[in-house]
């Protein structure tokens, strides 16, 4: 009896369906163009949403504790925007990483506080200061492409045996984030806290102190993001970071996670990601216009949300 309760979880879980539209989008896909399934576009795909992979796992964290940050995409142009304006004027290209890092860590730190200390809608505080973080980035570059003075293309394009480094750190990033959330007691009690802030606090969780370690780890995630995407490109706008934020949000509802907090997983998430990524992927081979690909994205993320209702009501 335990093993078929087991299967009909499994069944009706959210990882299984995406699990099966992946394989259906996948076949599809390589009907239409047999390029689609092959090793060198499949690498493709997951350097495309590495980035975003990793923005993704902060944003799982956050809304699992019960949080979100719409901030990230803001952080992600301010840091990278300064790194590349140090490099410029002749800063080490390590002293001005590390400037970089130290400023998303500030900023989920400032978050922390803002949300944690007036008890501000985590939504609103965070839309907020992303504007802040935006326009820091548009004053430092002044609008302008930024570029690279020294060689950084080791995290963006660089392999090991084979495998780009950073599929590599989003891989890395993933089981991170599974690890602490399910096998340690800080993930156990950011979970309890997002199931129900009053009774974590009773349980002697302090959940204010929760709240800023949790901004600040989305920080780092941030940071690391930034890093990798500079990496990648060579030269940044300010505008580099927008849509991030909402981006990874969706990605993590198709996954499954909730924004009630305390329900949800990594590896749902990790899905997720993976299939906004096949889906941008078949739709740029089959030449669909870019206007009709935002118009899919939003049909699979209200479809997504659909389903996962759907499906808490009839548990």
């Amino acid at each position: 009896m335990n093993v078929k309760t087991k299967r009909s979880q499994v069944v009706k879980s959210q990882s299984f369906f995406l699990i099966l539209v992946i394989i259906v989008i996948s076949i599809g896909a390589s009907l239409l163009n047999p390029n689609f399934l092959t090793r060198s576009n499949l690498f493709a795909i997951l350097q495309q949403v590495s980035v975003l992979g990793i923005v993704t796992m902060s944003m799982v964290l956050m809304l699992i504790s019960g949080l979100i940050d719409l901030s990230v995409g803001g952080m992600i142009g301010f840091s990278t925007v300064t790194i590349t304006k140090l490099t410029m004027s002749g800063m080490r290209l390590e002293f001005a990483l590390v400037i970089g890092v130290l400023l998303c860590l500030g900023c989920g730190f400032l978050n922390g506080l803002i949300v944690s200390k007036t008890k501000v809608v985590p939504l609103i505080a965070t839309l907020g200061m992303s504007y802040v973080y935006s326009g820091l980035a548009l004053v430092i570059s002044g609008g302008l492409f930024l570029t690279l003075t020294t060689d950084f293309d080791f995290l963006g394009r660089g392999k090991i045996l084979g495998i780009p480094v950073l599929v590599i750190i989003f891989l890395l990033v993933t089981i991170g984030m599974h690890v602490l959330l399910r096998l340690t007691p800080y993930g156990r009690r950011v979970v309890a806290m997002g199931g129900n802030e009053e009774v974590a606090f009773l349980a002697g969780i302090n959940v204010v102190r929760y709240k800023i370690y949790n901004y600040v780890i989305s920080g780092a995630l941030v940071a690391l993001a930034s890093l990798v995407l500079l990496s990648r490109l060579g030269s940044v706008l300010a505008t580099v970071g927008d849509g991030y934020e909402l981006r990874a949000l969706a990605a993590t509802v198709i996954g499954g996670v909730t924004f009630e907090g305390g329900r949800g997983t990594v590896f749902g998430a990790f899905l997720g990601v993976i299939l906004l990524g096949l889906v941008a992927n078949a739709m740029n081979i089959l030449n669909v216009s870019s206007y009709y690909q935002t118009v899919v994205l939003g049909a699979i993320i209200v479809l997504a949300v659909v389903i996962s209702n759907i499906g808490k009501m009839r548990s």
